[in-house]
Formats: C-alpha cells, sequence, structure tokens
C-alpha cells in the first residue's frame, strides 16, 4: 500500500488500530491506517467535539437551592472554547475566546468555526451531547443570528452508556472515568477556578481551557471506539457508501462472518459479526418461508 503522504511504496504492516490494518512508511515515518477499499472517501464525515462553557453569574439570597427568576441575571452563559477532530483523521481543531472577548461574553467570533464543522458532518459524536453540548450549540448559533446547521445524526457516549438493558453498570460514567479505564489517564486537572479566571479574561487560563478542550475530543474518539461495538442502533454506515455488499453497520467493513439466527416475535433473520470492529448485527430481509411467514401467529397479551 503507497504512503498517504509522500506516495512511496515503501511501506510495512505495523499491527492494528481500531480494528483495522496500520501501516509505517519507511521513507518518511508517516504512520497511517488501511482505508476500507476504494470506497473510504464514501464514508460518512464524522465529527467528535465538544465545548466549554462559562458559567451564568446571577444575583441570589441563598446558597442553598435558590430559586432564581431571569431578572437575577447579571450575566449570562456562553461558549469558552470549542474543539473537534474528524474521525480517524489526524490533526484536532479548535478554538477560545480572546481576553476581550471573554469579558464581553461574546462567543461571536469561535461559534461560526465549530457551526460549519457540524453543518459538514453526517454524525457527530459528544459526550452528554443531546442534553448539553447539542442544545448549548443550537442556543449560541440562533443567539448570533446562524441558522440550523445542515442534517447530522447524533451519538451520545454517556446515552449508550446509562441505556437501559443494553447499557453498562461502571462506577461512574463521567468521561474522565471512562479514559482511566480506556487508557489508564483521565483528564487533565482543573478546577472552578480556571473558569473564573476564563471569565476574568485572563490569557493564561484560557489558553489553559482550549488544551482541556481539545485533550477532552481525543480522549472521547477513544471512548467511542471502545464503545462503539457494542453500539446497538449505531447509525448505519452502510447507508453512506456507494456499495451493493453487505458491510457492517456500525463501521463500513467488507470483513463480516455470517452465523446463526436472530428471532422476533414474527420474524427469523440471518446474524452476522464484524471482523474489524468486534460488533454484531443483521440482514433486515427475513429468513422465513412465504409459507411459514403466512402461517404464524403472534401473541396479543399486554
Amino acid at each position: 500500500m503507497n504512503c498517504n503522504r509522500c506516495n512511496s511504496e515503501n511501506t510495512v504492516k505495523n499491527g492494528t488500530k481500531y480494528g483495522r490494518q496500520q501501516w509505517i512508511c519507511r521513507d518518511c515515518g508517516k504512520q497511517f491506517i488501511e482505508p476500507f477499499r476504494e470506497l473510504s472517501n464514501k464514508l460518512p464525515l464524522i465529527l467528535i467535539f465538544d465545548i466549554e462553557t462559562a458559567p451564568m453569574q446571577a444575583f441570589t439570597w441563598s446558597l442553598f437551592k435558590p430559586r432564581l427568576s431571569h431578572e437575577n441575571i447579571i450575566k449570562d452563559w456562553f461558549v469558552l472554547s470549542w474543539a473537534a477532530k474528524w474521525l480517524f483523521q489526524n490533526g484536532t481543531m479548535s478554538n477560545v475566546l480572546t481576553p476581550k472577548e471573554a469579558l464581553n461574553g461574546d462567543d461571536g467570533r469561535i461559534i461560526k468555526g465549530i457551526w460549519t464543522l457540524i453543518d459538514d458532518a453526517d454524525i457527530i459524536i459528544a459526550h452528554n451531547g443531546d442534553r448539553f453540548d447539542i442544545r448549548k450549540l443550537n442556543t449560541r448559533f440562533i443567539m448570533n443570528d446562524l441558522n440550523p446547521p445542515s442534517a447530522y445524526q447524533s451519538i451520545d457516549t454517556l446515552k449508550i452508556i446509562r441505556r437501559d438493558k443494553t447499557g453498562f453498570s461502571f462506577s461512574s460514567n463521567r468521561l474522565d472515568y471512562m479514559g482511566q479505564l480506556v487508557r489508564n489517564k483521565g483528564k487533565i486537572e482543573t478546577d472552578f477556578d480556571l473558569w473564573k479566571r476564563c471569565c476574568n479574561g485572563e490569557v493564561e487560563a484560557l489558553s489553559y481551557m482550549e488544551k482541556y478542550n481539545r485533550e477532552d475530543v481525543e480522549l472521547l474518539e477513544e471512548v467511542y471506539m471502545w464503545l462503539r461495538p457494542w453500539i446497538k442502533g449505531h447509525p448505519n454506515i452502510g447507508l453512506y457508501m456507494d456499495t451493493n455488499e453487505p458491510v457492517c453497520t456500525n463501521c463500513g467493513s467488507f470483513e463480516i462472518t455470517w452465523g446463526d439466527f436472530y428471532y422476533t416475535p414474527a420474524g427469523k433473520f440471518s446474524t452476522f459479526r464484524c471482523n474489524s470492529c468486534g460488533s454484531v448485527g443483521r440482514c433486515r430481509t427475513t429468513a422465513l418461508s412465504k409459507g411459514k411467514r403466512e402461517s404464524l401467529t403472534v401473541s396479543t397479551a399486554r
């Protein structure tokens, strides 16, 4: 396989990563992952991202369970920084407010960057993204007079972990704990003082916030890849690929092995296991004959 940097043929296999063959170029030293045949350019654009927001500042009469009105707001929340990367691609993108922007609560400049990435993406991945990141960004998009980004599918790794029956029972569902399980290293250290310093426009604090944000995204990619074989209802990668061959729904690999059957109350379907990512799936068409389908009965009990 030719190097995707210098096009040299002097490449050798160098183990596997994420269930795909990894190569190294002996001429330029570039390490790269083997694409899925020539259809790699047909795979969906998958964006992993994370945002950091400033806390809301408000007047309060008490520290014990205060119920505040919007009239108590001194300074509303805003986005301090964002970080993102395309799955399997090198390089993490990010942006952070300037000291002046932080003091003014003006995130208009940096919001346009993350809007463009989400607008380009087919699938987005975030930890607690459905309840936090996406809703927060939508708020800042409309507040900054931006249109809705193009349609995308969302993968929320926190939802996957917490899901009933098909989820897990980890001691903690936080991304920091997931990092300790996946790579024996959690998130970089922070405390609430960092957010206060960022709101005060301190250059060093804002720079550290961007670094913290970028580290979260790189950690999230590893957590997602760890969870991917277990994700039921994963966006079907095969829908994005220009092929009539069966592929793994979770990763798009052609390397699948057909096995036994999966049964529903009124159906029987051939199942497969992906040899690349390890996930399991089934055929969409039933393995039952027409006669068997017509003779089946189903319960009406509730």
